[in-house]
């Protein structure tokens, strides 16, 4: 069945995307892929500024492609009264309302979830912020860098001892668009049940606060503060990278029980295996450094491909970190479909990643790359019943 023919599941959901760059963009995209109609808001003339971040080709940044696929842009300035009265209409008539601005501006805009709803009370309102709607730091500003930092994450990448680095991508918003997600799939839920809608409040530095695991009852109860580990993952034993022949390296996973006999027998310590004391994950980590020692003596006299070859021969799970070159050519990507192709509008053809997540029935839809800025507006406006007379004023002004 081809992309145009299929039904996905969130057909006739409408969504009204007011924000820009990654957060609140990707949690649309997500729903955008899936079937809803996602009217993307950018201002006349400038656009979204992520359009113009990290690599740009044909003018208009590669990752684009990506974060808006599925999206119609109208270029509309929500600074002017006209401007922010068609936002009225148009959430007036969506189902989802999806925004990243900082706490209390779209109120002074008279767009707040307070206007809004009294509008459209079955509206569902998202919001994604660097600290949330409520509490003291509500009004300060917040990047994906300051949640991960502020969530935990930041003080844990890195070396003992060294200054922390940042994971090479902007994890925390990413973590706060799937949160987004499901908040609103929960309220969509809900809604069937009682017929109005929500706001949902979603937080960049608490979206990865609940990915840190035990951290906190931890030191609540021991008074321990997890410290970073480097390439290893403290306290769960053996899960390490380790040097192989030729300075390249290997990741293995030999933390359970019965994955770490496996694991020791292939690097010829069955002592190590059969040791009651490093029977369990508990007492291996307490001599961590013993067995990672263990371990790397085997990998560093042996070529990767070699290792892993062995490694998957005796069910250890092993790999390497894989670069974008490694992933665009590998095999299982490719046979999983998460490495697709579209044609740009100059004709050019950009692999872009897969939809996830994989549902049977109702496969989420690649679409089309980015929007062009404003692409959409006169369709949009189209649909509001905006009179041509209106819209040459709303032009010659710049709100459109």
């Amino acid at each position: 069945m081809s992309d145009a023919s299929r039904t996905l599941p969130l057909e006739g959901l409408k969504v009204l995307e007011l924000g820009q760059l990654i957060a609140g963009p990707f949690a649309t995209k997500l729903l955008g892929e899936f079937g809803a109609d996602v009217i993307k808001i950018e201002p006349p003339g400038t656009g979204d500024p992520l359009r113009k971040w990290r690599i740009l080709e044909e003018g208009t940044s590669l990752w684009w492609h990506v974060q808006s696929r599925n999206k119609r842009s109208v270029a509309l300035d929500l600074r002017s009264p006209e401007g922010q009265a068609l936002v009225r209409q148009l959430a007036s008539e969506a189902d989802v309302v999806v925004e990243n601005f900082r706490p209390g501006t779209l109120d002074g805009w008279n767009l707040g979830w307070k206007t809004l709803s009294t509008l459209n009370p079955g509206l569902i309102m998202v919001h994604v912020s660097g600290y949330g709607q409520t509490g003291p730091y509500r009004d300060k500003p917040g990047f994906g860098v300051i949640g991960e930092a502020m969530g935990g994450l930041r003080y844990l990448t890195g070396h003992p001892g060294e200054p922390s680095v940042r994971v090479g991508v902007s994890i925390g918003d990413s973590l706060s668009a799937l949160y987004a997600v499901i908040g609103t799939l929960l309220a969509l839920q809900e809604r069937h049940k009682s017929g109005l809608g929500q706001e949902i409040d979603v937080a960049l530095h608490e979206s990865v606060f609940a990915m840190m695991e035990s951290l906190l009852p931890e030191f609540d109860a021991t008074g321990q503060i997890r410290e970073p580990g480097g390439s290893a993952l403290p306290g769960i034993t053996p899960s390490n990278a380790y040097r192989c022949e030729g300075d390249e390296y290997v990741l293995i996973a030999g933390n359970g029980d019965s994955i770490f006999k496996r694991l020791m027998g292939v690097i010829g310590r069955p002592d190590l295996a059969e040791d009651p004391a490093l029977a369990h994950n508990d007492g291996r980590s307490r001599q961590a450094r013993m067995i990672d020692d263990a371990i790397e003596a085997w990998t560093r006299t042996r070529p990767r491909d070699a290792i892993l070859k062995t490694l998957d021969d005796a069910r250890v799970p092993a790999g390497y970190p894989y670069t974008a070159k490694d992933i665009a050519s590998d095999p299982h990507y490719i046979a999983r479909e998460m490495i697709q192709t579209f044609t740009r509008e100059s004709g050019e053809p950009l692999k872009v990643p897969g939809v996830l997540p994989k549902l049977s029935a109702t496969p989420g839809r690649l679409g089309n790359g980015g929007p062009r800025l404003g692409q959409h507006t006169e369709d949009v406006l189209d649909e509001l019943g905006i009179d041509q007379d209106t819209r040459a004023k709303l032009r010659a002004a710049g709100i459109i």
